[in-house]
């Protein structure tokens, strides 16, 4: 197994560029050694380089990763700073449950719209349920789409009617 790496082979891995590698060193978050001018990481730098890119995925910023990644000093701080890490992970945790709910409620609707593109490209009728779905979705959207650009509800639409 290979334990060191160079910034090509990581930028390669990971799809990130070197420069990308380059300002999470900056940044503090990775710490390459050296061999000669070349960065040489370690199995640790991958690690926490997973880490770093598993953060951003979820929304952390880089100071949040940082202070995660840091295990030594979160361990070593008094209480409250332990308690202020531990809310701002229950506070990431709910937005990601809650992230999670509208994509499933957005592919569930997406999944409807396919199904009812199918039964229209197959001249079949779409079910009731299908289309009682595509004008919820059509009506959601041009909420969304008027509050977007200021627009005015159109009459006869759902949102001038009580």
């Amino acid at each position: 197994m290979k334990t060191e790496f160079s910034i090509r082979d990581l930028a390669s891995e990971f799809g990130v560029t070197a420069r990308t590698l380059r300002f999470y060193e900056q940044k503090g978050l990775l710490n390459p050694g050296r061999k000669g001018a070349s960065r040489v990481y370690s199995l640790a730098d991958r690690a926490r380089l997973v880490l770093i890119l598993r953060g951003k995925r979820v929304g952390f910023s880089l100071d949040e990763i940082r202070e995660m990644l840091d295990l030594e000093a979160i361990t070593t701080r008094d209480p409250s700073a332990l308690s202020d890490t531990l809310e701002r992970f229950n506070e990431r945790i709910a937005a990601l449950h809650s992230q999670r709910e509208d994509i499933d409620a957005a592919i569930e609707e997406l999944e409807a719209g396919r199904i009812w593109l199918e039964d229209r490209l197959a001249n079949r009728e779409p079910s009731e349920e299908i289309k009682h779905r595509a004008r919820a979705f059509e009506a959601l959207a041009t909420a969304r789409m008027n509050v977007w650009t200021g627009a005015s509800p159109e009459p006869g639409s759902h949102e001038t009617q009580s």
